[in-house]
């Protein structure tokens, strides 16, 4: 039997909250919008994406608070809730949002999404690895810019271990339906595990069906597998002013930052 998947949603002084996926799409749903739900009041936003590695190593928590202390969203992939990041996240983001991929022997490990505004929108997805039979997770959120418009944002860690690209395309498929549906801007971003040239193939398909562009970094110090990145961030319907990696030796991943103009 396939188990649910669900997101939990941590938010500080208040009970952890399991949501499973809406009924209907973004683009088919009619909701009040509570105030908290704009995540930013300028047209600057700024985006911290990393897979911090289970919190493995030393001093993650030190990137987590100096990289991305005034990000408006911070996309996490394998991001372990530990009482430590449970408690930075509800200290200093009004809401987590985190889809657990598997549970290790004390925590549950996943993408997580951070955000200075509550989503009016929370999509969570499971994709199970074929051969290590361990699952990845993605997660869909949206919140609305200070013009009205509705941003929909993509946090994903994609399949790693398979053979050929049939489950790394299956995985991308209810995210691009997510997206076609949606009009407005978009920001997908995370571990795209994307080592070989058939994926590279795959995700550059993807994002031109989307109509999604890649956002370019002029110093690339990205971590490399088979001399490719595996950190991607592609975005719509907005434009980057700024676009940095930082290097550090506190997970096998470098975070990236990205700052948006969503005026434009």
């Amino acid at each position: 039997m396939q188990k649910k998947t669900y997101a939990v949603r941590y938010v500080a002084g208040q009970p952890v909250e399991q949501i499973f996926p809406p009924s209907a799409m973004l683009h088919l749903r009619k909701a009040l919008l509570p105030k908290e739900s704009v995540i930013s009041n300028a047209n600057n936003l700024k985006v911290l994406i990393w897979n911090i590695f289970k919190q493995q190593r030393s001093d993650w928590m030190s990137v987590l608070q100096g990289f991305g202390k005034d990000a408006h969203l911070m996309l996490l992939q394998e991001a372990q809730t530990t009482p430590e990041l449970v408690h930075f996240a509800t200290s200093n983001y009004l809401t987590a949002d985190q889809v657990p991929a598997f549970v290790l022997p004390q925590h549950p490990s996943g993408v997580m999404t951070l955000a200075s505004a509550y989503p009016v929108y929370c999509y969570p997805l499971r994709e199970r690895e074929p051969l290590l039979r361990l699952a990845k997770s993605a997660l869909v959120t949206a919140y609305t810019l200070p013009t009205g418009a509705m941003l929909m944002v993509v946090n994903i860690h994609a399949i790693n271990f398979s053979l050929g690209i049939d489950v790394y395309s299956k995985q991308l498929g209810p995210i691009g339906e997510q997206i076609l549906h949606h009009k407005g801007p978009v920001i997908m971003a995370g571990d795209f595990n994307a080592w070989n040239r058939h994926r590279i193939h795959v995700l550059y398909r993807f994002m031109s069906e989307m109509a999604i562009k890649e956002v370019r970094f002029i110093h690339d110090h990205r971590r490399k597998m088979f001399g490719l990145p595996l950190d991607f961030v592609f975005y719509r319907d907005i434009s980057v002013n700024n676009a940095s990696v930082l290097v550090t030796q506190a997970s096998d991943h470098n975070p990236l930052l990205v700052e948006f103009n969503t005026a434009s």
